[in-house]
């Protein structure tokens, strides 16, 4: 099999900041943006503009890692500039600290995969009615040809410019000298016939689910029962108890997560306590954050991220992660999205952590087809691209599933099904949970049911979302809402729901999974996740999906091999505590 090349640039970093003037001083200082910028297929140094606010004319520290830089590699003039030696230093968090404020710590990855995003002037409506990039397109390169050289020769043929790069996939970006779509069509066309190239790359949109909200009356019903369908606390209190137990303590690693979100509000009191080191007496070691700052605490970032490393009882969020420190090996969330070029920057983000040791990546994400049908016939409405779009993306991502089994085999990737009630496993309809690989888990979203005098493990306890996408793709479901952060504390925070949220849910348990048995592969994590699934729905039958069914049926092999089971042929509900009992008890199969 051939193997493409993994280009490892040599590192140096010029970071560019918009310096607030001196009035605006006592603001809290925060870091808006980190990114890529100038010559992004430079392998001698790498450019990174920062924008921040807050920051005022006085003496300024730029954080990597823990370490201050030196005063050499440091300079201000107009903006920050910093060059580093690859040599020096690796991937890590970044803040900056002046006086007694410090910023929020973004993640700064040496990998070198980087997207560029349109301008607004850079973007027209196409035939379909959806935003598209008029002069950017990736291109996917074969394998047995040199990607970089590929892409220089064919910028040359077309009168275009290499502007990013995904180097593991063989992607690279260009800018085309096209003025409108009838000319970037007609290069997309010749293009697409070159015998080096796989595939042509367009972006339409944004590529983030954006989640509606749920109604009043569902607002007034949330509560405790919502995640208690999942046994969420029940699994942060075993944590807690088995993992330093006296009579047989158990030994964890640090897992690294990565979330492809754009940012979070670092004002908030769900996440106040993770700027700069985020040093915290009495819980070393401890879940850590690191993202881009928000402006508001109930975004969709926020609200993902919350879900795993929110503080307890301040804010309108609870972190499932947050509530292991103490007995939990330090839990690193990372939050990036690359660049705002759509489904192509959240691809070459997800290289970055992978490449910079995330074992689990969270795609609280996904798009449909133009024309894809609902459960119930009608047309999907929300989150569509064009056939041409959705054709670039399938291959970018299945080069993208191909790298991964062939270089990090360990790592798993755990997409929302979808929110449009349609079917998750039909590539025709949806991306990326169609993709049918041991790594890549996929989740619907429940809800609580009206049943109130009904067991826990109960499948009426629960009901299927009625937007959540279905079908025997989708793995297990989990607790589809959830509140967000607010801005101050003990408010509550509004309602959000979609399968977006339940995807965190999953991810959560998945790392914890592996902090306790760190040799745990895909299909044995999860085989543990449906092992201990708990079940929902009331269909017995192995039948095609339908409106009523959510998950794949359960089978004997996920039930001790009993044919009788009552579970047998059910979906399947998320049980955190019981999957973190079964992984605890798959350790006594190590020695």
């Amino acid at each position: 099999m051939l193997r493409r090349p993994l280009l490892r640039p040599v590192f140096s970093a010029l970071l560019v900041a918009s310096i607030a003037p001196s009035a605006l001083a006592a603001e809290p200082l925060r870091l808006k943006h980190l990114y890529r910028c100038e010559d992004a297929l430079d392998t001698q140094r790498q450019t990174f503009c920062l924008t921040a606010r807050g920051v005022s004319d006085g003496q300024l520290q730029v954080v990597l890692d823990g370490k201050a830089l030196p005063a050499s590699a440091v300079r201000r003039g107009d903006g920050l500039r910093i060059t580093l030696e690859s040599k020096s230093y690796q991937s890590g968090p970044l803040w900056l600290k002046q006086g007694n404020q410090v910023s929020n710590p973004v993640w700064l990855s040496m990998a070198g995969s980087h997207v560029v995003a349109a301008r607004p002037g850079e973007v027209a409506e196409n035939m379909d009615g959806l935003n598209t990039y008029v002069d950017l397109v990736s291109v996917v390169i074969e394998e047995d040809a040199q990607g970089l050289d590929t892409a220089k020769a064919l910028a040359r043929k077309y009168g275009a410019e290499v502007v990013g790069a995904i180097a593991p996939l063989n992607t690279y970006q260009l800018r085309l000298p096209a003025k409108d779509l009838v000319q970037r069509d007609a290069m997309v066309l010749r293009l697409g016939s070159e015998l080096s190239v796989d595939a042509v790359v367009i972006e339409e949109s944004s590529a983030e689910e954006q989640e509606a909200q749920a109604g009043a009356s569902q607002e007034d019903q949330l509560g405790e029962e919502e995640w208690a369908a999942n046994r969420f606390v029940d699994a942060v209190n075993y944590y807690q108890r088995r993992i330093p137990s006296k009579r047989s303590p158990i030994t964890t690693k640090p897992v690294r997560i990565g979330l492809i979100e754009r940012n979070v509000d670092f004002d908030a009191p769900d996440f106040r306590d993770y700027l700069g080191a985020a040093e915290r007496q009495g819980h070393t070691p401890h879940t850590r954050l690191y993202s881009r700052d928000a402006d508001k605490p109930d975004g969709h970032g926020s609200t993902v991220a919350g879900i795993l490393a929110a503080r307890w009882n301040d804010g309108g969020n609870t972190g499932f992660l947050r509530g292991l420190d103490g007995a939990g090996p330090g839990f690193e969330v990372i939050v990036d999205r690359n660049s705002d070029a759509g489904i192509t920057a959240n691809i070459a983000a997800s290289v970055n952590l992978v490449e910079d040791g995330v074992r689990v990546l969270n795609w609280s994400w996904g798009i449909h087809r133009i024309g894809a049908k609902n459960i119930h016939g009608d047309e999907v409405d929300s989150l569509v691209r064009s056939g041409v779009a959705m054709s670039g993306y399938e291959e970018l991502l299945e080069e993208f599933f191909l790298w991964l089994r062939r270089e990090h085999p360990d790592v798993v990737v755990v997409n929302s099904a979808g929110n449009g009630a349609s079917f998750s496993g039909a590539d025709d309809y949806r991306l990326p949970s169609s993709f049918v690989t041991e790594q890549l888990f996929v989740v619907g979203g429940h809800q609580r049911s009206e049943h109130k005098d009904v067991a826990v493990d109960d499948p009426a306890y629960v009901t299927r979302r009625s937007s959540s996408n279905v079908d025997t793709r989708v793995d297990i479901t989990a607790a589809a809402c959830v509140r967000a952060s607010t801005a101050k504390e003990n408010q509550q925070g509004s309602v959000h729901c979609g399968t977006s949220y339940a995807t965190p849910l999953v991810a959560g348990v998945v790392a914890a999974l592996m902090s306790i048995n760190p040799d745990l592969h895909p299909d044995q994590l999860r085989m543990l996740l449906r092992r201990s699934a708990m079940t929902i729905g009331e269909e017995f039958d192995f039948e095609p999906t339908d409106a009523d069914d959510l998950t794949a049926p359960i089978l004997p092999s996920e039930r001790g091999f009993d044919l009788n089971d009552k579970d047998i042929g059910r979906s399947a509900r998320l049980d955190m505590q019981k999957a973190l009992d079964l992984t605890v008890r798959s350790l006594n199969n190590k020695q």
